[in-house]
């Protein structure tokens, strides 16, 4: 069964490639908290998957050993349609998935919870998910958790975005983030008005809000 898309499909997948997270390297921090999320649900796979256009990318995995599978067999891709959990307690019963590869062959997929991964302006990336070979259901306390783990993944997504955002800002313009002082090319110090004085010839315009707000201070 072909999987619908988010009605925000396009700005979903911008915001995802602004994380500059797919393809990246193993990350300590998020491997530990699949791995915890996989213990605490008795389950042998935990993965953490981001769902790109035509496929899906595990950024940490444990009880897997592929990388990505193609969009169109990823129960992910589901997860990726609503805000809450989904569950699935036997793959085999789901019409959604009892056709799925990932069902039908290894890694014959059974049992399936994911949370989906929800950053800023509820754009959903992909999912923190625990798999089983076998039917099962999840206990209201482990379920609560999934969500905390999910959280706390969104949470280090968000960090590693701040912290690439600050290195990029920093390449561009060095700034004291005290005193809010601009390091020029010689490595001195200087007030923002210092260096643009020095760094560039300024040409006053003036900008179209403060244009309007002219215009309506000129008519009273």
């Amino acid at each position: 069964m072909a999987t619908p898309l988010p009605e925000n499909e396009a700005e979903r997948l911008r915001f995802l490639h602004q994380y500059k997270v797919l393809d990246s390297a193993a990350d300590a921090m998020l491997d530990n908290l699949t791995r915890l999320a996989a213990a605490i649900c008795d389950t042998p796979i935990g993965l953490v998957s981001l769902v790109d256009e035509h496929r899906q990318w595990f950024k940490s995995r444990v009880g897997l050993d592929v990388e990505e599978t193609p969009r169109e067999h990823a129960f992910c891709a589901h997860t990726i349609l609503s805000d809450d959990l989904m569950v699935v307690g036997d793959a085999r019963e789901d019409e959604r998935f009892a056709d799925n590869p990932l069902v039908t062959s290894s890694p014959s997929i059974r049992f399936y919870a994911g949370a989906p991964l929800v950053v800023a302006q509820g754009i959903r990336l992909g999912s923190l998910c625990v798999i089983d070979d076998k039917p099962r259901e999840l206990s209201p306390p482990q379920l609560g958790a999934l969500r905390v783990l999910r959280d706390a993944i969104v949470g280090q997504l968000e960090l590693r975005r701040a912290l690439n955002d600050l290195d990029t800002l920093q390449s561009y313009l060095p700034m004291c983030a005290w005193c809010r002082d601009i390091r020029d090319t010689d490595g001195e110090w200087q007030s923002l008005q210092q260096f643009v004085e020095t760094a560039a010839r300024v040409t006053h315009s003036i900008c179209p809000k403060c244009a309007r707000a002219m215009k309506n201070e000129a008519s009273r």
